[in-house]
């Protein structure tokens, strides 16, 4: 498959690689944006036609995009955030503010070919309305490829012109600078030096309107020093412009806890396992009431995969996740249930190859979410549409 005419189906969903041009990095309604070539691409179409373009050498780094509701687009670099308010006629450079407001730079890497992922996102899904005004919220998913990065909360309540720190995790000691080997047990520690919690990376933020609170779920490993998969709840007091977060749960890699794709829909919580590790694995798709999370016997298995996975999106009574490839015995597999999670399927979508669906959004204005297959669970591949059937 390499057009939009060569469109596969299942019982409970058509699909459809993105047409030849630039990659697709993100769509809201009937926008996409997509960078290649040394540009990067706005369409107005769903990614038909891409009439706005603008010369950017480092178009083949870009490692996070968002289409805000008023039109501006946030991307990123490994290490760097612009901000075009203008169709991309024009951008700027956006330097993040810390918490006491002083200017939030990258670090100097040792391998300047590894700055490091600072906001590359493995959720789809990072803004939305809270009491009337549209926040911007996610973390990075980091210290996989490109090498070493802090691991931070980004925030922005004025549509990407202001780009705050919500929270620094703090310094992972096995994950380092390590200069011509991006990270590493050596070289320079990264993250806030005054907090004692640490990760791997942040897996999902999402925000729950009935509590009015964010919830972020980190991994990945069992430490000496402590757990790093972890859920995080803040709550944020916009006449102040502070946050308060706190540890709501730790435990183990093979647990239910080490998760992704959290959403929430009528004030429940769902989320789906990314358990791995020892056996046995505490893996599904789980829901429960946000006041339940840290006690497992109130929560509902929705359904079991088998495998881990870390990314999916509920919207529409769709719910929408996918097998990591490397664990999993099929090729590039879609879990999915079209009646909120009543039943259930799951789908080896194999013409694709060894894949890992993941950054699901939200479906554009003609009715298709957009995947980001990986290859390995990480590494940038091709861009997958797919479009629920009414069954």
């Amino acid at each position: 498959m390499t057009s939009q005419e060569q469109i596969g189906s299942t019982e409970h969903f058509w699909y459809r690689l993105q047409t030849e041009g630039p990659y697709v990095d993100s769509q809201r309604g009937n926008k996409a944006f997509g960078f290649g070539e040394g540009k990067v691409w706005l369409s107005e179409d769903n990614a038909a036609t891409w009439p706005h373009s603008c010369v950017f050498p480092n178009a083949h780094n870009v490692t996070f995009s968002y289409i805000l509701k008023n039109g501006n687009v946030l991307f990123a670099t490994r290490s760097k955030l612009f901000l075009s308010t203008d169709n991309l006629k024009t951008y700027e450079e956006i330097i993040v503010e810390d918490v006491d407001g002083s200017d939030y730079l990258a670090h100097t890497p040792g391998d300047p070919e590894s700055p490091g992922w600072y906001f590359h996102s493995l959720s789809g899904v990072s803004a939305w309305d809270v009491n009337g005004v549209e926040m911007l919220v996610w973390g990075n998913y980091c210290n996989v490829l490109g090498g070493a990065a802090p691991v931070n909360i980004y925030y922005s309540t004025d549509s990407g012109q202001t780009v705050k720190i919500a929270y620094s995790f703090g310094q992972n000691p096995y994950i380092r600078d390590g200069g011509a080997a991006g990270r590493g047990t050596t070289g320079t520690l990264l993250g806030d030096p005054n907090n004692p919690v640490f990760c791997r990376h942040i897996h999902t933020v999402a925000y729950n309107p009935v509590e009015d609170a964010f919830y972020a779920c980190t991994g990945d490993s069992d430490r000496e020093e402590g757990f790093e998969c972890l859920w995080l709840r803040g709550t944020y007091d916009a006449e102040k412009d502070e946050w308060c977060w706190k540890v709501a749960v730790r435990d183990h890699l093979n647990s239910r806890y080490k998760a992704g794709g959290i959403s929430f829909v009528d004030g429940q919580l769902y989320w789906i396992s990314d358990s791995n590790g020892p056996e046995p694995y505490d893996r599904g798709v789980f829901r429960c009431a946000p006041e339940d999370l840290a006690n497992p016997d109130a929560h509902t298995c929705l359904f079991n995969p088998g495998v881990e996975s870390g990314n999916m999106i509920v919207q529409d009574n769709v719910i929408l996740a996918s097998h990591c490839a490397p664990a999993s015995p099929m090729d590039t597999g879609i879990i999915v249930s079209t009646d909120a999670g009543e039943t259930w399927a799951q789908y080896d979508l194999k013409e694709f190859g060894k894949r890992s669906p993941c950054r699901f959004q939200e479906k554009n204005s003609d009715g298709w979410f957009r995947v980001g297959l990986r290859k390995g669970w990480i590494e940038y591949g091709e861009v997958l549409f797919i479009k629920p059937k009414d069954v």
